[in-house]
């Protein structure tokens, strides 16, 4: 009985910390008005069988959803920006990140938006700060190649890269012209 009763106690102490780690730091909306202005536009469109295909072929990235959601910024009648949130798993849980584009396609901002790891795997705002200015077009976007790994949070670093690859090839799919 007493070693059922501390194995329960444990089990509480490790869920309790577990849920410690869950952590939401912004609000798509909140975040995304925050770099976009208040005039956003919210494009939703279903992805050919052809537009898979090309955006899997240029990002090397696997697309879950046929359904994408793009955020478009304007003002004064121009396009100030796009954003785009992508969640995906990075270990265990999911992560999610807002991916800042500029009008010509090219990475302005990378913000998490959650984080349900451990936060010592969360990438810091100066490793996100490398994407800036980035794009398929210009580079390519490879792990330990054009950006350096996270010491300790290699799977983080990956999705993180492979997202962005995700993130610029949905855009040069859809909004390129």
């Amino acid at each position: 009985m007493r070693r059922a009763l501390a194995l329960g106690a444990a089990l509480g102490v490790v869920t309790a910390s577990a849920v410690a780690v869950a952590k939401v730091f912004k609000l798509p909306d909140d975040a995304i008005q925050e770099h976009l202005g208040e005039s956003v536009e919210v494009r939703n469109v279903v992805l050919t069988d052809d537009q898979v295909r090309d955006v899997e072929k240029a990002s090397h990235a696997k697309v879950d959803s046929k359904l994408v959601s793009f955020y478009v910024g304007r003002a004064n009648g121009n396009i100030k920006g796009y954003a785009f949130v992508d969640t995906h798993v990075v270990r265990t849980k999911p992560e999610a990140v807002l991916f800042v584009l500029t009008p010509s396609g090219d990475i302005d901002n990378i913000i998490v938006l959650s984080f349900r790891e451990p936060l010592e795997f969360m990438p810091t705002e100066r490793w996100m700060g490398l994407f800036k200015g980035r794009s398929l077009a210009k580079q390519s976007l490879r792990l330990r190649q054009e950006i350096p790994n996270i010491s300790g949070a290699t799977l983080t670093a990956r999705a993180v890269v492979e997202s962005a690859r995700k993130v610029l090839a949905l855009w040069q799919t859809l909004f390129k012209k």
